[in-house]
């Protein structure tokens, strides 16, 4: 009879047994799941504008009112939040600017803080925030809902693309959302604060003659560019994210809401490094 090594045979290996995850293997998980993320959302940008541009002409009865319903959900339907919201930041940050400047003597600084704050960024990123939250949320509701109830199957197999009827009147409805509220924003929170202001201050020596002309001292025609092109791009990356992530994959009903959370997580990201981006493409040019 062959006797046992002189290892103990009997105790397990403790290197072949499950360890804990380490820091490392977690941090490894989330960078992959990143990078997968990343992939399939560049791929469905890629997607996206191609059948924007080869399928622009294609079924236009079908895809006009469809665009015009998401122009009007993404805009119009939206100004009272956005009033409400123009108030508040033109209260909470423009009228106590005004005011604080105006207290030390420094009225000649308005336009320039102006343009800097509330034109080149709170402006497009609240905008962009809210049609996130309210219009890009109800995008991966509605698509998640219809891919779990095999909707986007049915389009498939009547040889419609699903791309171009689903997501193509979504992108253009919010890019025009946000270019148009984006402006709206704007005025507003310029115009409420300034009142704001002087009902705070009447002894307010900026008159509104040199509050505006401070103003439009300090922009420049790369303002309106950036405008446009910022705005533009938000509302054409929150599209994509949101659609994204309602038909990426099938999903169940349960599983929507969970989602939908997540689009907007990686909206909020997308939109912010996009911002970095524009401020840093804005100094070097």
């Amino acid at each position: 009879m062959a006797k046992p090594s002189s290892t103990n045979w009997w105790r397990p290996d403790l290197r072949l047994a499950p360890q804990p995850p380490s820091f490392t293997h977690h941090i490894g998980r989330k960078l992959l799941v990143f990078l997968q993320t990343a992939q399939g959302l560049g791929a469905f940008s890629l997607i996206t504008l191609g059948v924007m541009l080869r399928k622009r002409r294609t079924a236009r009865e079908v895809m006009q009112p469809r665009i015009r319903r998401e122009i009007t959900r993404s805009g119009s339907r939206l100004l009272p939040m956005f009033s409400f919201l123009a108030l508040a930041l033109g209260f909470l940050v423009v009228g106590q600017a005004v005011t604080q400047l105006s207290s030390i003597g420094a009225t000649n600084y308005v336009g320039s803080l102006m343009v800097t704050v509330v034109v080149r960024e709170l402006g497009p990123l609240l905008a962009v925030m809210m049609m996130l939250a309210r219009v890009g949320a109800a995008n991966v509701i509605e698509l998640g809902t219809a891919r779990a109830k095999g909707e986007v199957e049915a389009l498939e197999a009547l040889a419609i693309d699903p791309v171009h009827y689903l997501v193509v009147p979504r992108v253009i409805g919010m890019a025009a959302g946000v270019f148009a509220l984006t402006i709206y924003l704007i005025l507003g929170a310029l115009g409420g604060g300034y009142l704001w202001a002087f009902l705070m201050m009447p002894s307010l020596e900026l008159t509104p003659g040199e509050y505006i002309s401070q103003i439009a001292d300090a922009l420049n025609w790369m303002d309106f560019v950036l405008i446009a092109v910022k705005t533009l791009t938000f509302g054409f990356f929150i599209a994509v994210v949101t659609c994204y992530h309602g038909l990426a994959q099938p999903l169940r009903q349960e599983d929507v809401s969970r989602v939908a959370v997540q689009a907007v997580t990686q909206g909020i990201i997308v939109c912010t490094l996009v911002d970095l981006i524009f401020i840093v493409l804005y100094f070097v040019g």
